[in-house]
């Protein structure tokens, strides 16, 4: 495993998010609601 990480991290490079993107990501989860019934699950976007 330590020789898998060893080769990929050169290739990585870390990326920074804008605060709005953040701000959008939080309010879209908070806004979705997952409803299950009869072992089907539906995805409701509250907004």
């Amino acid at each position: 495993m330590e020789k898998i990480y060893d080769k990929n991290q050169t290739k990585c490079k870390i990326v920074k998010a804008k605060p709005e993107t953040i701000q959008f990501l939080l309010n879209y989860s908070k806004s979705l609601k997952i409803t299950e019934a009869s072992g089907i699950k539906f995805e409701s976007n509250m907004n």
